[in-house]
Formats: C-alpha cells, sequence, structure tokens
C-alpha cells in the first residue's frame, strides 16, 4: 500500500513562504523606518520582479544607477576626491615651487577650500588632472586605496570610507538579491572610485562609471603599459551621466538614485523610459547626525532636482524621518 504524504505540511510551508517575504524586505532594508518612502522602494521591486505580473521586468534589464558623492557616502565638508588632490598637492608641492604663486594650486596649499569651490569646475578639474597623472590605472588605485585606509574626514573624524549610508548599503544589497545589477555613475574619477567601490558597496569595476584623464598606451622597455596624462578626457556629471551610461553598459536603467542637481539628467532620462521606471533623490537634511543642505550649498546642490520631483514622481528620502541611522557606525562630532 502506498502511503500518501500528507497536505497539510506542504500548505503550511507554502503559507509560510509567503508570509516571509514582507519580512525579508523588512530585513534587508533595517536602517529604513517604515513609511511611504520605503514601501515606494519595496512596492516598485515587487512590481518589476514578480513573474507573469504586468510591470515585470527580466533580469538582464533590471539596471540600477547610483551617484556616489552624497548619495553613498558623505560629501561634507568637501567632496572626498577633492580633498585626495589637496593632500596630493602638498605632497608633490616641492617639484613644483611655481605652484606657490599659481592658482588653483596656491589656495591648494593654503588649504582653502571655499576659495577652490567658488572657482566652479575648471579649476577643480585642473587640480585633479595634474595631480592624478602619471603612472599606470593599478598605480593610481593603490595610491588611492591607501590614502583611504589613513585620511580622516576633518568634520567627522573618521576614515572616509567608514562614511558610508547604512540604509544605501542595504539598498544596494536588497536590489541585487532581487536580480539588480548595480551600478556607480559619479563625477568623481573612475579610478579613485574603483579603489574602494567593490570593498565599500560591493560593486565591481566593472560597474564603476566615473570622470577620466587621458590615458594612453605604450610600450616601455618592451612591456605593455597605460599612462594617465594630465588631461581630462571625460567629466561625468550633469549631461555627461547619461552619455556615459549609455556608452559603457548600453542599457537605459530602471531605476536611478541621486542627491543633487549634478543627478538630474541622470534621473531624466531614466524615468522617462517605457515601462516601469524608478527614481530617488536623497535629500540631507539631518543636520544632527550629518548635514542639512540643498539651494544654496556650493557642495551637492539640490535645486532643479527636487524641484522636478513631484512631476516625475521620483521619491525624495528624508535623512532625518527615513533613516534609523546614517552611517554603519556612529562617527566622532
Amino acid at each position: 500500500m502506498t502511503l500518501q504524504r500528507p497536505v497539510f505540511p506542504l500548505l503550511a510551508f507554502i503559507a509560510a513562504t509567503l508570509m516571509a517575504a514582507p519580512l525579508q524586505a523588512r530585513e534587508a532594508l533595517a536602517s529604513w523606518n517604515d513609511g511611504p518612502t520605503r514601501q515606494a522602494i519595496v512596492d516598485f521591486v515587487a512590481r518589476v520582479t514578480t513573474t507573469g505580473g504586468p510591470d515585470y521586468v527580466k533580469p538582464e534589464e533590471r539596471i540600477a544607477v547610483f551617484d556616489n558623492d552624497g548619495t553613498l557616502w558623505t560629501e561634507q565638508p568637501a567632496y572626498t576626491q577633492l580633498l585626495f588632490a589637496l593632500d596630493r598637492v602638498k605632497t608633490l608641492a616641492p617639484q613644483h615651487p611655481e605652484w606657490r604663486r599659481k592658482q588653483p594650486f596656491k589656495a591648494a596649499l593654503a588649504g582653502d577650500v571655499k576659495a577652490l569651490a567658488a572657482g566652479g569646475a575648471k579649476p577643480l578639474m585642473e587640480l585633479i588632472a595634474t595631480t592624478h597623472a602619471g603612472g599606470g590605472p593599478e598605480d593610481f588605485q593603490a595610491l588611492a586605496a591607501e590614502w583611504l585606509a589613513h585620511a580622516e574626514n576633518p568634520k567627522f573624524k573618521a576614515r572616509y570610507d567608514r562614511l558610508v549610508y547604512q540604509p544605501m548599503l542595504e539598498l544596494l544589497d536588497y536590489l541585487r538579491a532581487n536580480g539588480f545589477k548595480t551600478y556607480i555613475v559619479s563625477g568623481g574619477g573612475v579610478e579613485f572610485l574603483r579603489a574602494f567601490a567593490e570593498r565599500a558597496y560591493g560593486v565591481p569595476p566593472e560597474q564603476v562609471i566615473g570622470s577620466s584623464i587621458v590615458t594612453k598606451f605604450a610600450l616601455v622597455d618592451g612591456k605593455p603599459t597605460l599612462r594617465r596624462e594630465a588631461k581630462i578626457a571625460f567629466i561625468d556629471d550633469k549631461a555627461g551621466k547619461p552619455v556615459a551610461i549609455n556608452a559603457h553598459i548600453g542599457r537605459r536603467p530602471i531605476a536611478a538614485f541621486g542627491n543633487s542637481d549634478g543627478d538630474l539628467e541622470m534621473l531624466q532620462w531614466t524615468t522617462a523610459g517605457a515601462g516601469p521606471r524608478f527614481g530617488l533623490i536623497v535629500h540631507h537634511d539631518d543636520a544632527a547626525r550629518e548635514a542639512a543642505y540643498d539651494r544654496a550649498s556650493p557642495v551637492g546642490r539640490l535645486a532643479r532636482a527636487l524641484d522636478e520631483a513631484p512631476q516625475h514622481g521620483w521619491v525624495v528620502v528624508s535623512m532625518k524621518k527615513d533613516w534609523k541611522v546614517v552611517f554603519p557606525e556612529t562617527p566622532k562630532p
């Protein structure tokens, strides 16, 4: 006689599995407070991953792009790569006595970050190109990694790569657990980002897009090499971001995450595509735990993107209201 397996345990297993799904989302986004912002994320992911649903998106098309500065880690009191460049100026200054009379190097040697920021993008790009040139990509990444291992943010008195946002780390993991491929698309230098992105965010080098300087191939003593020159090749900011995404990824993302007007065009282009789309802006409104700034800030200015958010349906995150914690560890004041 054949004994049939009881039906009850099977039904109980199915019920438990279905009931576990919301719990898994809650655990995955543990640092997000319950509310419309967190729910919007969960609802979007559910829509695009429900097989047979009207908004289902195939895994290969689940592309999510993230800005870095101010979106994944702090950009206060200044962009981290700028502070790295200031240290490089001081290190290289003995070889360049003319820098003491020439801007922007004079301001960099004086540590005058406000003067550098007021000068706009061109002098900053000159500073970065000059201090980041020489050697190959691997040499520069090693230099950046060494600096990140020891340098401290002057405001928070903590290593820069520890000032990543815990809720955004959870969001990256949550998306990847649901079949998304996550990319960083930043105005920062691509080789600088590659020095820490995989370790800090779980984003491998081939999924990092950023600004770049001219790099050329050469045979040196018969050995193939790449050499970085003191010339800007591409600035991956504002309208440059959609162009770079198209060139490097070849697919329009279905989700974009930013924090400033530098991300406006990336958000516009991503959410203008057909099918389900998602845009999110991190709004820095938490002076107690991180910083409060938007329209008047020279760093991470947020004005146009904030104004356009309602008409495009972009979610605006309040760091103060939506995040239980900001950093994985509370930095020193």
